[in-house]
């Protein structure tokens, strides 16, 4: 049995979500930890002040005779395309990440019979273009769920609260994510070692773009995760209103 092969068979099932299954996929990189050690960890991240906060979004609030009007459908339309407007932004982006989203140089043509050695493909490239992707999906993703968040709050009291607490778990869970992410750039290092070597361009190459291509866009599905519940507890909202 090859290496690869005893990899695959000693490797547990993967689990979690897209982007955990995609990243734990990976050689070299492990698989993601049991359930309950996620919840040991979250229980640490909530320090008195954010225990504090997530109180008070949880208590009941008296109920609000002068709730702003929310808009009816064609504020919840505006809402969505607005989502889909960001979702397909990214996932452009995304797509021009292998080349890095600028137009392919002219090369002079060589003369005849000339050896023209290829360029030089470093991780440090690869390793910008993804961080590159990332920095574009906080940007865009947080003013999207400030803005859905924003119209739900403006829905009803209980829908107040639902947004207040969903600004305690950006506040919480959103700074622990962010410094999560921003290892993952890192940790393709080794696999672009395994599939490049040092090969300037090829087959290897190219499934590592495929590769990173694909992280990147389960990175993008987890981040956009809250703003799809905001945008969902907005229609059910105006269903029960």
């Amino acid at each position: 049995m090859s290496g690869s092969l005893a990899r695959e068979a000693r490797r547990p099932p993967l689990t979690g979500s897209t982007f955990i299954r995609t990243l734990a996929a990976l050689d070299d990189v492990p698989a993601p930890a049991a359930a309950d050690a996620f919840a040991q960890r979250l229980a640490r991240w909530f320090d008195w002040t954010h225990a504090f906060s997530l109180s008070a979004a949880l208590v009941d609030a008296p109920a609000r005779a002068d709730v702003p009007a929310f808009g009816g459908e064609a504020a919840l339309a505006a809402d969505e395309r607005e989502f889909a407007r960001v979702k397909a932004a990214l996932t452009r982006a995304i797509a021009d990440a292998p080349s890095g989203g600028a137009p392919q140089r002219r090369v002079a043509r060589p003369l005849k019979d000339a050896v023209v050695p290829p360029e030089p493909v470093a991780f440090a490239t690869q390793r910008q273009r993804y961080t590159r992707c990332q920095l574009a999906m906080e940007t865009q993703i947080v003013s999207l769920r400030r803005r859905l968040r924003s119209t739900l709050a403006d829905r009803s009291a209980t829908c107040a609260r639902l947004a207040e607490l969903d600004t305690v778990m950006e506040q919480v869970v959103g700074a622990q994510e962010r410094a999560l992410l921003a290892t993952v750039a890192g940790r393709l290092e080794a696999r672009f070692g395994q599939l490049c070597g040092a090969a300037s361009a090829g087959p290897g190459l190219a499934r590592f773009h495929g590769e990173m291509q694909g992280l990147l866009l389960a990175e993008l599905d987890l981040r956009l995760q809250p703003c799809a519940g905001l945008l969902e507890a907005c229609r059910m909202s105006l269903i029960r209103s």
